[in-house]
């Protein structure tokens, strides 16, 4: 049985199509979407999206915060950002995340700590992204 998805960003349409199920992190923590799940809508924390298409095929996705709905036989998930996590840049969100905990370590006087902190958690999220997708190929 399957579900239509749709992972929509702020840019662009990233994925629409016919799945079996769907991980996402959610306000509670990680949640499993499958065909007859009760209506759910819920705050997205940064980090991957996994979906098995209907042909059982794995794709992940890297979304930075957003929202999921489910309701009956479909699941959108509005994103801030999304991308394919493929797509992720893996040197450049180490260098963000580099640069976030220097800023945190070395205060100045026009130190933003909201901002500082909400970069060093969307580069952790797409480089936590990216090993979940390196340990999943690993293994298969």
């Amino acid at each position: 049985m399957t579900i239509h998805c749709d992972i929509v960003s702020a840019e662009e349409g990233i994925f629409s199509g016919l799945v079996e199920s769907l991980v996402a992190t959610g306000e509670m923590g990680e949640l499993g979407i499958n065909y007859g799940h009760a209506p759910l809508l819920t705050a997205l924390h940064p980090g991957p999206v996994r979906i098995v298409t209907q042909h059982g095929d794995e794709e992940v996705y890297y979304v930075s915060g957003g929202f999921l709905e489910v309701q009956p036989g479909a699941v959108t998930i509005l994103a801030d950002a999304a991308l394919r996590a493929d797509d992720v840049d893996e040197a450049a969100a180490e260098e963000a995340r580099r640069e976030a905990v220097q800023t945190l370590t070395n205060q100045s006087g026009d130190f933003d700590y909201g901002r500082a902190s909400s970069q060093l958690a969307e580069a952790a999220a797409q480089l936590a992204t990216l090993r979940k997708m390196r340990n999943r190929a690993g293994r298969g």
